[in-house]
């Protein structure tokens, strides 16, 4: 399966990413999206002081608003395009 990153204060949607069987790693420091296929962060921070770095080839996903679900159900959508 693959390797997602997820912000620490996500830690229910870690769980259910595990659940469905994939790598996940927590996202504490900007070098820990390194190798990850999808990130999702909680956009609480999201370009805080207009700096926008990529660090991650893979894709971003912001959970502001989604349930757990919504969340896996998009990290499928966007491992399969």
């Amino acid at each position: 399966m693959a390797r997602i990153g997820v912000e620490q204060s996500l830690t229910n949607v870690s769980e259910a990413l595990r659940a469905q069987g994939h790598e996940v790693v927590e996202l504490r420091q900007e070098q820990d999206a390194n190798g990850c296929d999808c990130c999702i962060i909680s956009g609480q921070d999201q370009n805080v002081m207009g700096i926008q770095n990529a660090v991650t080839q893979g894709s971003v996903l912001n959970a502001h608003g989604m349930s757990a679900d919504e969340i896996c159900q998009a990290v499928e959508s966007r491992l399969q395009s």
